[in-house]
């Protein structure tokens, strides 16, 4: 995996399950979700593939450690 690789907010969206913006939006202004922020390059976008994948990983195993209700 290219670990310099950026991504645009569409394929953003597709790699954390097709959210909307909305959806990004709130993650970014969660503070408690430590969200990878983005990088501008004239007014778009983009965050680092690598640092993405490895917040959902964290996600993965956060969620899994919460007891069932």
């Amino acid at each position: 995996m290219n670990t310099h690789k950026r991504i645009a907010a569409r394929e953003l969206r597709n790699l954390c399950g097709g959210v909307s913006d909305m959806t990004i939006w709130r993650y970014l202004h969660d503070p408690y979700l430590n969200f990878p922020k983005p990088i501008y390059i004239k007014k778009r976008r983009y965050w680092q593939e690598t640092e993405v994948i490895s917040w959902l990983e964290s996600q993965k195993k956060s969620s899994s450690r919460q007891p069932a209700e």
